[in-house]
């Protein structure tokens, strides 16, 4: 299989350079990512006019992607910008509405509306089968009660996805967030989250059994995750590096010290799997081996970015650390990728799985 990006894929990676250059420069983003609802309203359009969202989703749902490879374009390009918009959590819903099919789909893709996907509780620990918020009907009327738990980009959501049981099933509602008791916050690493609170809140139901769509939007989601890491690998490959090749001791530039070339290197070989292995990841997403493939990727990021933001760290010394230079806010967000939607010890036991 030919892993090189085609033309229209370099196009999309290279236009989102440029846009996030401009829009997401690191001063910029720690302001956003640090301060509420943690998503820049310039930005937001900026990439929905240049097509980033319409690019997560096939042509037969009103986009012009939707590929494996396509979400991994976008993914690893705002992870080299460290851009902190809750594009993940657009991709979410996106992949699941377009089993319904109507209008909200393209209300997602052109980003005039705002997802978030509520499913996981303080319980689940990734297991949708342990999802304990229920849905009842009321009066011809469909209420929602529970609790749903870091919910990634909900602070500047407009609508939820959210995930309960009703009559035997686990299905999919659509609910107002305006409706819904919202306690938002950031991320240790930058962006929003919040716990929601459903007290009786009404929804309107889209999925009956959700679990073959949650199943897949949640590869997606994995997947576009590996890439995002993927990106912030190379820039602190990058930067380590260039740091190597100017910092002076002892008279020599540090770089020259055979023991860090070493470490150097085999920083290089395990970003270069890493790369290899989400690109299989992409080109498998959809069909049978899909999610052990997916599982697979996740589970080498979250060892693989473990070793590369310690590393990276530590060739820096310690302006690494300091909240002003950039490797610190790389590294912290690569760290945290590993503990969304599945951290390396639960894709690890779904491959288990699968065997």
């Amino acid at each position: 299989m030919n892993f090189e990006p085609t033309s229209e894929r370099r196009m999309i990676s290279d236009a989102l350079a440029r846009l996030l250059a401009d829009h997401s420069d690191v001063s910029s983003r720690d302001e956003t990512a640090f301060q509420a609802p943690y998503s820049r309203t310039k930005t937001w359009q900026a990439l929905s006019e240049m097509g980033a969202f319409a690019a997560l989703a096939h042509e037969s749902a009103g986009g012009f992607g939707g590929e494996g490879f396509d979400i991994a374009t976008v993914f690893e390009a705002l992870g080299r910008a460290l851009c902190p918009e809750p594009v993940l959590a657009q991709l979410l819903s996106i992949q699941l509405l377009t089993h319904v099919g109507d209008s909200s789909v393209n209300n997602a893709l052109t980003g005039a509306t705002r997802y978030a996907l509520a499913w996981e509780e303080p319980d689940t620990w990734f297991d949708i089968e342990r999802i304990d918020t229920q849905a009842t009907t009321e009066n011809g009327n469909i209420l929602i009660t529970g609790r749903k738990s870091v919910v990634y980009g909900a602070p500047a959501a407009q609508r939820y996805l959210v995930l309960a049981k009703f009559e035997g099933d686990l299905a999919l509602f659509d609910v107002d967030a305006d409706t819904v008791e919202r306690h938002s916050y950031a991320m240790i690493d930058g962006g929003g989250a919040a716990e929601l609170f459903f007290r009786a809140t009404p929804a309107t139901l889209l999925i009956n059994d959700a679990r073959a769509p949650l199943q897949l939007a949640l590869d997606a989601g994995a997947l576009a995750l590996c890439a995002e890491a993927v990106g912030i690998m190379d820039v602190l490959r990058d930067t380590t590096r260039d740091y190597l090749g100017t910092r002076k001791q002892f008279g020599a530039h540090i770089g020259r010290f055979q023991a860090l070339q070493h470490r150097f290197v085999d920083l290089s070989i395990e970003i270069e799997q890493a790369r290899s292995i989400t690109q299989l990841a992409a080109s498998r997403l959809g069909d049978t081996e899909g999610s052990r493939s997916v599982s697979m990727a996740k589970h080498l990021i979250g060892r693989v970015g473990q070793l590369v933001a310690e590393e990276s760290i530590q060739m820096h010394g310690g302006i690494a650390m300091t909240w002003e230079y950039t490797v610190s806010h790389y590294a912290k967000r690569l760290t945290m990728i590993d503990h969304q939607l599945g951290d390396r010890d639960q894709h690890l036991q779904r491959v288990m799985q699968t065997l």
